[in-house]
Parts: C-alpha cells; structure tokens; sequence
C-alpha cells in the first residue's frame, strides 16, 4: 500500500516529511472559519453573562435596596470597608472566568450527557467556597443574605438556560446543522455499528460524512446506511479535507497498528480536527471510566459495577423519601381514581399480577385495574394476533380491546402506575429501575438478560424514557443493562424528569 507523504515544515534543509500527513503544498492549511462549536460558545457565554448578572445584582438590590453606600466591612479593627457594587463586580468576573476554565462551554461536553450541568455545579460550588477561604482569612463581613440569594439563584438560572438552548441545540442537530462532520476508520462490523448508533441519536451531534474500511466488501456504501466508503488508509487525510470533516473517530481494526493511529493524529494538527477512538467495549457509564497513562500506553479501567453497600443504602433511602412525599401529595388524586374504577366498570379496584423482582423473587405488583375482569383469559388469542408492538417477549398491543374506556385513559397519562408507589414503600421495588417482567416473560430469557435482577424493578426507568412501548426487545434489554451497571442519584433524578415529560406528552404509552 502506497503512503501519501506531506511536507508539514520547511528548513534549509531537506524537506521532512510525515507518512500520512495532510496538509496543502507548503504544508500549511487554510485558515478554518469559525466553527458552530465557537459560535454556540459566544451564545452560551452571552446568556451566562446576562444569567450572572441578574442573580448578583439581584441579590444586591433585594439585600439593601438601590443604594450604592452599603459596605462589606474588611477589618473590624481598621474600620475599612468594601463597596457591595465592586464585591459584585468581582463575584460576576470570578464565575465567568471559572465557569470557561472548567470548560462548561466546550462544544464537546455542551448539549449531550449530564457533564455539563456537572461541570457548572462543580465551578459554582468551588468558586463560592474559595470565596469563603478568602473572606474567612482576611476577616471580610460580607451579609450571608447577600450570597444565600445569588448562589442558588444564580446556579439554578444557569442549569435552567443551560437546557433551554440544549433544547434548541437538539432540534438543530435533528435538522442536521450544528453537528460534527466524521470520518469513520476500522474493521466494516464496528464502523458499521458505530455509524447506526450515531445515526440513531442525532442529539448526540455526530454525522457520520464518510468512512474508510480496508476490510469491506467492493461497494460504494456501508451496508445498511447511505454512507459512503472507501478501502485504501492513505486516503484518510484526503477526505478529512475533501468532506470537510471535524473529527476522525478510529474503531478496532488490525490494520491500524499504535504507530499508524500516532501519525494519524500528527496528520490532523494543521487542520485542528480532533482525533477519537472508539474502544471495543460499550453502554459502560463515564463515572466507570478512569484513564491512566502507563509506560506510554493509555490504560483504560473500567471499574467493577457495585451494587451493595452504601450505594445500596442510598438508593433505598432516596425511594423512602420521594414515595412517602408523593403518597401524601397525590392521595386525593387516588382516591378519586380508585371511585372512577369502581364505579365505572364490573371488577375490583386495584389489579394484582405476580412479577419477578430483585434476585429472581416473585412479588404482587399493584395497578389500577384498566382492563376488563377476563383480560387474562383472553389473552391467549391476542398473543396470535398481527396487531403486536414489535416487541417479542414483552406482549403489548396498541389498541387493546381489553382495555376499558376510562383505563385506555389511565394508560395515556400511565396513571395506572400510581399504586406501585406502595410497592416502592414497602421495598418490594424502586422508584427508577427495570420493569418487572412476568414468570412467562422470564422464560424466555437469555442468561445475559437475568443481570436486570441484580437491582430491584422500577415504576419507570431509562427505556420507559426513550420510546416506552415502542422499542424493540433488543433496545429495551441493553437500556435496561446500561441502567442497571451505570446507576447513579443524578441520574435517577434525570429520569424522573423525562418520566414527567414523556407522561405529558403521551410518547409511546398504551
């Protein structure tokens, strides 16, 4: 295989040159216009500069009004004092400037995943308490009212716009604008695979222009996508240029030894494209994942899921406390229901069916009853019927002619769920988890699918969020593992907000 060779620097010398290096004829590449990354940034540091602002200069005028004479005093026994208009001139600039050195406006962490919002709780949090060392060791008295009103106001405006334009930011990758023009490298199995994924999240902000498969069949595309391909590695730098593509991401291949992906990386340093590579192993959480450099080589550990102990205890804990909460507040909301129920169709209120729980143990899950008393003796004839969802193991159909008129109403806004919440109390389940599988769905199982058992069921979880109904077994299965080995409180309180949104707006329930 021919390799190209670019001239990246001239001397009076000979002229050196890189294997697979890019660039023009005198080595150098065209000026880059500004990015969408940068222009997002600009947006982004505009709305957290006028966010800032407000909570400070809030906090100032409902702590001591409009006047300007109010002072934080520096030293009792010198009698000095600090205009409050300056403490908040130099509250404004600090958060702004560790808000940039955090990196919270980076294009790659802004608008997917939860390290963004991560970031910014950790640059408030850091900045607040320096500020505290600060004023603690040089006797400053400022009004405690002062930060008590501009650190939660301003850390909850900024997590606030920060998902009012990660809203917009979606809908705009969806359109296809603002994403990352990519160059697919490796064996034709994980470019294939990498290239569905990206494709199947566009909120993620990677397009997929191009890709370069030694190993693939002579076509003019990857099989299943409309991506096109090419086969020869000397090509690379040519078509990063070509597509105008920002990033190349390397997967597994065996022709890409350590020391040809280094001269990769040599080749993008003129064009300032950025280099990712896609390890072999997926659906492992980022707290999981520690990089360590050794001997030159960067070690990836993955750490071991963990699923007793404090993390436990945590989560039983966190379930107490927001089923007690919810109980209390929507107790009027049940009663009403359960009259509905009663009165409106033969056949108890609430309807018990035995699911398998954590470790394999069976338990009655409690619901509003919204069939008809017979459902399960007819169920036998629906599960022939064409009018299934999709889904091989787990039964649904769209339109149930099982379902009562005021139950389909239940199911739309899964009010049905509600009782469940004694079943969260009593330990039997959790707030967010998998859903609890019956004995005949179980059966059919294969042995990587038992690992849902390892945590206990949850009134709603991460594949409820990302289609409901709608998603294949495949898709329910692996969201369902990814939850179960990547669990976290933070993430947890995101599903319960996209649990909220998806009931409103009836994505997917029936």
């Amino acid at each position: 295989m021919q390799r190209s060779e670019v001239v990246v620097g001239e001397s009076s010398g000979p002229r050196r040159t890189t294997p697979l290096a890019v660039g023009r004829e005198n080595g150098t590449w065209p000026r880059r216009a500004v990015t969408w990354g940068q222009r997002y940034a600009r947006v982004l540091a505009t709305t957290d500069f006028l966010v800032i602002v407000w909570a400070v200069l809030g906090a100032q005028i409902l702590r001591f009004g409009l006047s300007t004479d109010e002072q934080a005093t520096i030293s009792r026994d010198l009698d000095l004092g600090l205009s409050y208009t300056l403490v908040s001139l130099v509250l404004i600039l600090g958060w702004m400037a560790v808000l940039s050195a955090f990196g919270t406006r980076d294009a790659r962490v802004a608008g997917i995943g939860f390290a963004e919002y991560r970031l910014i709780v950790d640059a408030t949090i850091r900045l607040f308490g320096v500020g505290a060392i600060f004023v603690f060791l040089f006797k400053i008295d400022i009004a405690r009212s002062y930060i008590l009103i501009a650190l939660p106001a301003g850390l909850t405006a900024l997590l606030l716009t920060r998902w009012i334009w990660r809203q917009w930011l979606h809908s705009q990758r969806r359109r296809g604008g603002f994403s990352y023009r990519v160059l697919l490298v490796g064996s034709l199995a994980s470019v294939v695979a990498i290239a569905r994924d990206l494709a199947r999240f566009p909120a993620a902000g990677y397009e997929v222009v191009s890709a370069v498969v030694p190993d693939a069949p002579k076509s003019a595309r990857l099989p299943g996508t409309t991506v096109p391909v090419t086969h020869d590695l000397a090509e690379i730098p040519t078509l990063m240029d070509a597509k105008g593509a920002e990033t190349l991401i390397i997967t597994s291949s065996d022709q890409l030894p350590p020391g040809k992906i280094r001269e990769l990386s040599w080749a993008l340093e003129p064009g300032r494209q950025h280099l990712v590579v896609a390890p072999s192993l997926t659906d492992v959480g980022g707290p999981r994942i520690r990089m360590r450099p050794v001997v030159g080589l960067p070690l990836m550990h993955v750490e071991t899921p963990r699923y007793e102990g404090l993390k436990r205890v945590t989560k039983r804990a966190f379930d107490l406390a927001v089923t007690t909460v919810l109980i209390l507040l929507l107790s009027p909301l049940l009663l009403a229901i359960a009259l509905v129920v009663r009165f409106s169709s033969h056949g108890p209120v609430l309807f018990r069916q035995p699911r398998v729980g954590r470790a394999g143990k069976l338990f009655p899950m409690l619901k509003f009853r919204s069939m008809v008393v017979d459902a399960e003796d007819r169920l036998s004839e629906l599960q022939g019927n064409d009018r299934d969802a999709g889904n091989d193991v787990m039964f649904k159909l769209k339109d149930d002619p099982r379902v009562t008129p005021v139950g389909k109403w239940l199911r739309r806004y899964s009010l049905d769920e509600l009782p469940q919440l004694f079943n969260v109390f009593v330990g039997q389940m959790s707030i967010v988890g998998p859903r609890p599988p019956l004995p005949r769905e179980v059966e059919l199982y294969e042995s990587h699918v038992h690992r849902r058992f390892l945590v206990k069921p949850g009134i709603t979880g991460l594949w409820q969020v990302s289609g409901r109904s709608s998603l294949s077994w495949e898709d329910t299965v692996r969201l369902d593992l990814y939850y179960v080995e990547n669990w976290s409180v933070t993430g947890d309180l995101i599903i319960l907000w996209r649990t909220a949104k998806a009931v409103v707006g009836r994505d997917g329930a029936y």
